[in-house]
């Protein structure tokens, strides 16, 4: 069996004008991990980001901490669908941004319901592919790891859509359960699937084995 490991990007800048961008947190959380990674010896034969600036950034601090380079495959089927296209879809007038607890809840409800929206093809947020191709562009990566080979170790460093989907599409759930597993993935997470020739197993999901100590709780965050 192989192993890919799926790393949701570290925190970005929820509620900024421009979200794609790691913040300081972030950084550690994905250095960290790194350090993970290195003090266990793990090795891997293949790494896959999405396009996308904090992708990039959130694998470089990966590389910080594991102390040698990374060398990475960027694929646009790997990055994220846009929040605010998917929430304006559902809900044109103008929202404030999401700095406060309420606005904050009132976001993530939209979002919710935007996704679902999305994904029943009741709905096409601007700018944004339809669920359909976006499913696609996850399953094209997955068949490239399973192209890496059998008994293979792969990164992938993306976001919780495409995290989400994946997991979703392997265990295939609904939309609704793909929506939960979105809204649940955490800053820096790691989900593991193992695979053979033909297909992928869930081993976990959604873990902080490299924030698992007194010192570095503080760390954990979720937008």
């Amino acid at each position: 069996m192989g192993s890919l490991y799926l790393v949701r990007h570290g925190q970005a800048s929820f509620g900024a004008a421009d979200y794609d961008q790691l913040s300081a947190k972030g950084h550690e959380q994905c250095r960290l991990l790194g350090a993970y990674w290195r003090e266990r010896g793990q090795r891997f034969d293949a790494v896959f980001t999405g396009t996308l600036r904090r992708h990039a950034q959130s694998l470089a601090g990966i590389v910080e901490g594991y102390g040698e380079e990374l060398p990475a495959i960027a694929l646009p089927g790997l990055n994220e669908y846009d929040s605010e296209a998917v929430v304006r879809a559902v809900h044109p007038e103008p929202l404030a941004k999401p700095t406060d607890p309420e606005t904050v809840k009132q976001h993530f409800r939209l979002l919710r319901t935007g996704l679902l929206a999305w994904m029943r093809g009741e709905s096409q947020p601007q700018g944004m592919p339809a669920h359909v191709d976006f499913h696609a562009g996850i399953v094209d990566a997955l068949a490239r790891v399973l192209a890496v080979g059998v008994g293979r170790q792969v990164l992938v460093v993306s976001s919780g859509g495409p995290i989400s989907t994946a997991v979703a599409h392997v265990l295939q759930a609904p939309p609704e359960s793909l929506v939960e597993l979105n809204l649940r993935l955490r800053n820096a997470s790691l989900t593991e699937l193992a695979y053979n020739r033909e297909r992928f197993h869930l081993v976990t999901f959604n873990t902080l084995p490299h924030l698992d100590s007194a010192e570095a709780r503080g760390l954990i965050s979720h937008a």
